[in-house]
């Protein structure tokens, strides 16, 4: 679905065709659900947020200038959103992959040694990662497992391209520090 699409859906439920958002939901769901379980952490919470965040993209669809892109657009509620659900609380992502647990029981003993190492790595990162403040792992989030452009980053969090991009360095800097104090 491209922008053009988008905004022919957007100015039908502004019209008063209320099905015309579900090509939207569609379209979306699992990339913000995605989003908000990375944030998260949790997923029956991540689900109700993802359905809450639809509601209100609804309800606020009206304020949708056309500026950014509708994914940006969504993105940006989704992220606040979210980072008010965890900021009394701490969170842990999630990183599971089955075909990796099953190469780590099936596979030699060189395999299992490599892949024990991997997982070791990344489970001093995701400890490291759930140090981070709310804000910070939304951009890790955001950039990392979601593929989004640094510009795009800093408009769904308020902030510039630059600033995005600087906080970001910090972010890994103290990534690689909590890391190394651990190994």
């Amino acid at each position: 679905m491209n922008h053009e699409e988008e905004l022919r859906l957007i100015r039908r439920v502004l019209g008063g065709d209320a099905e015309a958002f579900a090509p939207l939901v569609e379209r979306y769901s699992r990339p913000i659900f995605s989003l908000v379980y990375g944030i998260v952490g949790r997923r029956e919470q991540s689900e109700e947020l993802t359905q809450d965040i639809f509601v209100k993209a609804y309800t606020k669809l009206s304020t949708y200038r056309g500026a950014s892109s509708f994914s940006t657009w969504l993105y940006r509620i989704a992220c606040n959103m979210a980072l008010s659900a965890v900021r009394p609380k701490r969170y842990t992502f999630s990183l599971f992959d089955e075909k990796r647990v099953e190469r780590l029981v099936d596979g030699s003993e060189q395999e299992q040694a490599e892949l024990a190492r991997i997982e070791e790595r990344e489970r001093m990162l995701l400890q490291a990662l759930d140090r981070l403040a709310p804000e910070e792992r939304a951009l890790v989030q955001l950039h990392y497992y979601e593929n989004r452009p640094l510009a795009e980053c800093g408009e769904i969090l308020g902030l510039t391209e630059n600033n995005s991009k600087v906080r970001l360095h910090r972010i890994r800097k103290k990534l690689e520090l909590w890391i190394n104090e651990k190994s």
